[in-house]
């Protein structure tokens, strides 16, 4: 059952888009940068079709960014903290995404040697960067599919 969209005032939707265009517009100018910058041209597509493909490596895979999402929302969490809240997830799926996602160091894995041992999982301030980068990419998606609607 899809899920009902979320209602803002006038005002509430008007600053989110005048966000995502300000967005947009820091997006295309430093782009233009990289483009002034570029080697073989004012836009090297071998270079912008691979960091692409890194982003995508990265943020593509089924459950990353609800692991970041949690992360974020909720704080740092434990494994089973985060199994509980991301309703679905196998042990082993959480298991790997996560060991993923200290390697992209996108998240911290801070171990308490206890006794108990204790291990959180944090997120990193690439990770937090990360997210404020991608929320007017959702906020803009979550507009343009009637997922956020003005009153």
């Amino acid at each position: 059952m899809p899920e009902p969209p979320l209602t803002l005032t006038d005002a509430a939707l008007n600053e989110i888009e005048s966000r995502v265009d300000d967005t947009v517009s820091n997006g295309k100018q430093i782009r233009d940068v990289l483009a002034a910058n570029s080697k073989g041209g004012p836009y090297n597509t071998e270079w912008e079709v691979e960091a692409a493909v890194e982003a995508l490596h990265v943020f593509g895979s089924r459950w990353t960014i609800e692991i970041l999402s949690t992360l974020y929302i909720a704080g740092p969490r434990r494994f089973n903290q985060l199994k509980t809240l991301l309703s679905g997830i196998s042990s082993r799926t959480l298991s790997d995404k996560l060991r993923f996602l200290v390697e992209e160091e996108l998240v911290i894995r801070q171990v308490d040697d206890g006794p108990p041992v204790r291990v959180d999982y944090i997120l990193s301030e690439h990770g937090i960067t990360c997210g404020r980068l991608l929320s007017p990419l959702v906020a803009h998606l979550k507009i343009r599919n009637g997922s956020v609607k003005s009153k």
